[in-house]
């Protein structure tokens, strides 16, 4: 059995996905599969449940969903248990996307910090693969807005950061240059991803362009928060300016 949380939510038994139920069915199996293996309070699952005072039935709509999902899953390795001051539910790790994700950045992170930019790359982009959209999409369309999928898809950025600057590290800075082209559109605010693409564009002899990035991201940044652009960006800046040869060869990251 394999659980999806990178994307909308999705059980898939041996052959197809399962029928997972309502919305609340599908929350409460999204929220435990963000905790695998840990004990929810049932205070937790009331709290990301409903955002406001939960109503006089909601403990037992829960205890009705968590029925429902153990009927889901009967006779498979999901495992789901009532354990005092809420429910655990138990799975292989290796059986739900996020935890191959987050295995597979900390092997590419591990990768670069021992040298191999083009290995570390290769691992980040596998699992970066994994994603089939916004975490838990449908829930979020849904109006659930729980802090702990914000933190998935910082992983996420992050890791895509990561990579990005193995990337450059391995002289890829012509190829990757329309992906940050969008990227640094929908996340103006990113420093990093900014930092990236002007790198990119400097190393591709576009220095006009590169300063071009770093004034929409100023501007972007003090419209948005009020902040100048941080101490790295603005080094970046001057160094391009000045055109600094040893920025063609330097490596740029946090």
């Amino acid at each position: 059995m394999r659980f999806s949380v990178l994307g909308s939510i999705e059980v898939t038994g041996d052959t197809e996905p399962l029928e997972l139920g309502g919305v609340k069915q599908r929350a409460i199996l999204g929220y435990l599969l963000l905790h695998a293996n840990k004990v929810v309070p049932t205070s937790g699952l009331l709290g990301a449940m409903w955002d406001r005072t939960p109503p006089p039935t909601a403990r037992k709509m829960i205890q009705n969903a968590v029925s429902g999902l153990r009927r889901v899953l009967a006779g498979r390795p999901g495992d789901l248990r009532t354990h005092p001051p809420g429910y655990q539910l138990s799975v292989d790790t290796s059986d739900v996307d996020l935890y191959r994700f987050r295995a597979l950045a900390h092997d590419g992170r591990r990768a670069i910090a021992d040298g191999e930019p083009e290995h570390g790359a290769e691992l980040l982009r596998a699992g970066l693969a994994l994603w089939r959209g916004p975490a838990l999409a449908d829930l979020v369309e849904a109006g659930y807005r729980w802090s702990e999928v914000a933190a998935v898809e910082d992983e996420r950025l992050s890791t895509l950061e990561d990579r990005l600057d193995a990337e450059l590290v391995c002289g890829r800075h012509r190829e990757i240059t329309p992906e940050l082209e969008v990227l640094t559109a929908t996340e103006p605010l990113r420093e990093r991803l900014c930092q990236q693409f002007m790198l990119a564009l400097y190393r591709s002899g576009r220095q006009a362009d590169a300063l071009r990035i770093y004034r929409r991201t100023r501007e972007a940044l003090i419209d948005s928060v009020g902040l100048e652009p941080g101490r790295e960006l603005q080094e970046l800046q001057r160094r391009i300016l000045e055109h600094d040869s040893a920025i063609q060869l330097a490596v740029t990251g946090q």
